[in-house]
């Protein structure tokens, strides 16, 4: 072809390439600014909620009946008069002389100054005690890897009974093999087991992948991350690794530590999501 001619066509192609290129572009930038809006919002959820992990105080199985308030007490609370809570059937309850108050699952109640929750399954309930937030570590993240950020076919189960596993707050929750994925990264195919948990409201449940990689306890936090697949459309999952994030345990150790995943560790690290650089988590007092 006549060299005039190629000079004359590439800059069209070049403009044509770069129209082309540009909702792809776009729809990267706008998920980086999602990405980095989510980690200042998680930033701030650890420095400020009332149930910030940094909030914690203690957290204690009901067993047959915990005491709660003044010391000496299972939860010491200062300013709280005493009182016992136990399980009455499905509920949790803490009766105390100034009356009788029903603990909802998974729902804080405020009792002075502090702020009590009870969670776990029926027979197996905890009740976490929290307070203001007094130290505070800003989360740690690596840089965004769109590399890392994948769609994937979800893979039928192998299991369909429901079974008991630590959730990422520590405590024991119901779940269910929703099934596996095989995200194709540097060090070829990897397959990573899907739990079906419940989710924050009652009804709802979500897709939780609990994996330890390359960088776990080297950049990483040791006992692994976890990573929430969101459905993407058309029978396809979204898996996230810049979405991973620590375990409860990993900001006190008062909150008990998931033990890992069968089959869900990866041989290579993934350099995406919540870092630790962290020796021991903080003790509760």
């Amino acid at each position: 072809m006549n060299r005039g001619i190629v000079a004359r066509w590439e800059p069209r192609c070049a403009a044509v390439l770069l129209l082309a290129a540009c909702p792809l572009l776009s729809l990267q930038a706008q998920q980086t600014d999602d990405l980095l809006r989510e980690r200042r919002e998680f930033a701030a959820w650890l420095a400020n909620a009332p149930l910030s992990p940094y909030a914690l105080l203690r957290i204690q199985p009901v067993g047959n009946g915990i005491s709660i308030g003044r010391e000496p007490s299972d939860i010491p609370l200062p300013g709280i008069g005493r009182g016992m809570a136990r399980e009455e059937g499905a509920l949790v309850v803490f009766q105390r002389d100034s009356g009788r108050l029903v603990l909802p699952r998974g729902r804080p109640v405020q009792v002075g100054a502090f702020t009590l929750i009870a969670s776990g399954l029926p027979g197996r309930s905890v009740i976490a005690a929290f307070g203001a937030v007094r130290r505070y570590t800003p989360p740690a993240w690596f840089p965004p890897a769109a590399s890392l950020d994948l769609t994937l076919a979800l893979q039928p189960a192998e299991r369909r009974d429901a079974f008991r596993i630590l959730g990422p707050d520590g405590t024991d929750i119901e779940a269910r093999e929703a099934g596996f994925v095989q995200p194709m990264l540097a060090g070829g195919n990897t397959r990573l087991r899907v739990y079906r948990v419940p989710g924050e409201e009652e009804d709802e449940t979500e897709l939780l992948i609990y994996f330890r990689d390359g960088t776990s306890g080297d950049g990483s936090y040791p006992a692994g991350r976890f990573v929430t697949l969101t459905p993407a459309g058309n029978g396809r999952y979204r898996l996230d690794f810049n979405r991973a994030r620590n375990p409860f345990c990993a900001y006190s150790s008062a909150f008990p530590c998931p033990a890992p995943w069968p089959g869900n560790t990866l041989p290579l690290p993934i350099q995406a999501g919540e870092q630790y650089h962290g020796g021991d988590p903080r003790p509760a007092p």
